[in-house]
């Protein structure tokens, strides 16, 4: 099983305004850190907007947020909604096979790929910015210490 890259994308910049919480992130910052395409990043920010998970504010001030609590949104979801195919062999999308009837290999992969998305849907964003590692991703990030939140308004400054 492999991710597509706008999956391994989407999950980054969860994690990057999940940590950057309750401040707002910014597209250009996302990129930066991450050292990857502004281009791609407002693609996948855009659908991570119409997937509720991200609130996105327009105009001078404005910046990305989470929509909704870290330990409200689970990765196991995520990879289901930003995936575009999850059918690791034809037969899974209804191609036909000559030995599709009999083959076990089917039932097999269609198991190993419950498996990993059941594996997924035990984690959370919560699971993967808190702790000591959501310190250290937030360093090699440039973030500020998650641990220390901002208790007044953060677009006032």
């Amino acid at each position: 099983m492999r991710l597509t890259r706008y999956t391994d994308y989407t999950l980054r910049v969860l994690i990057y305004v999940g940590l950057h919480e309750p401040r707002q992130s910014s597209i250009a910052e996302i990129a930066r850190a991450y050292g990857i395409s502004e281009s791609h990043l407002t693609k996948v920010v855009h659908q991570l907007g119409r997937l509720g998970l991200i609130r996105t504010i327009r105009g001078r001030g404005g910046g990305l947020r989470l929509a909704r609590p870290p330990a409200d949104i689970v990765v196991g979801a995520v990879v289901r909604q930003t995936e575009d195919d999850l059918a690791l062999v034809e037969c899974f999308a209804g191609n036909a096979c000559a030995i599709t009837a009999p083959c076990r290999l089917r039932r097999a992969l269609s198991e190993a790929l419950g498996a990993f998305l059941a594996v997924l849907d035990r984690y959370t964003l919560a699971d993967l910015i808190d702790g000591r590692e959501g310190v250290e991703i937030a360093k090699l990030l440039d973030l500020p210490d998650p641990r220390i939140r901002e208790t007044e308004n953060p677009t006032s400054a």
